[in-house]
């Protein structure tokens, strides 16, 4: 494989460890709450960090094993789909359908949000520093 490729393929390696780390220590904090705050932070704020980097780097054009060791290994790792769904069936089984449903709400429509806002801020950001031309490996 070419060499640009195993950088990507370790950038996401490192990313995903350390958003699934960082995933797993807020799951740990948030355990005793009852309801899953945690999964809905991660989530949310992933999203967050996500569309702030999409923005960013539509501005400011960069490596390419930062884009994916950012996006899909760090935020990929940090956030969590299949927790989400789990967590709201948990919730529709164990609790009652309202609680599941607020839930759904709340990660999908508070996703959507937070990586919009992101977005904008990384395009502002990025726009205030400058736009940079696309660095060469």
């Amino acid at each position: 494989m070419k060499q640009s490729m195993w950088k990507n393929i370790i950038a996401i390696a490192i990313g995903s460890a350390m958003g699934t780390s960082l995933r797993y220590y807020l799951n740990l904090v948030t355990l005793t709450t009852g309801y899953p705050i945690g999964t809905i932070v991660e989530n949310l704020g992933g999203s967050m960090v996500l569309g702030f980097l999409t923005g960013w780097f539509i501005i400011k054009i960069s490596r390419e094993w930062l884009k994916v060791g950012l996006g899909v290994g760090l935020c990929g790792g940090f956030t969590t789909m299949s927790t989400l769904a789990s967590d709201s069936v948990f919730l529709f089984l164990e609790h009652t359908w309202w609680l599941s449903v607020v839930y759904i709400l709340v990660s999908v429509g508070g996703g959507i949000m937070c990586a919009l806002v992101g977005y904008i801020l990384g395009q502002k950001v990025g726009k205030r520093q400058g736009f940079k031309g696309v660095q060469q490996e």
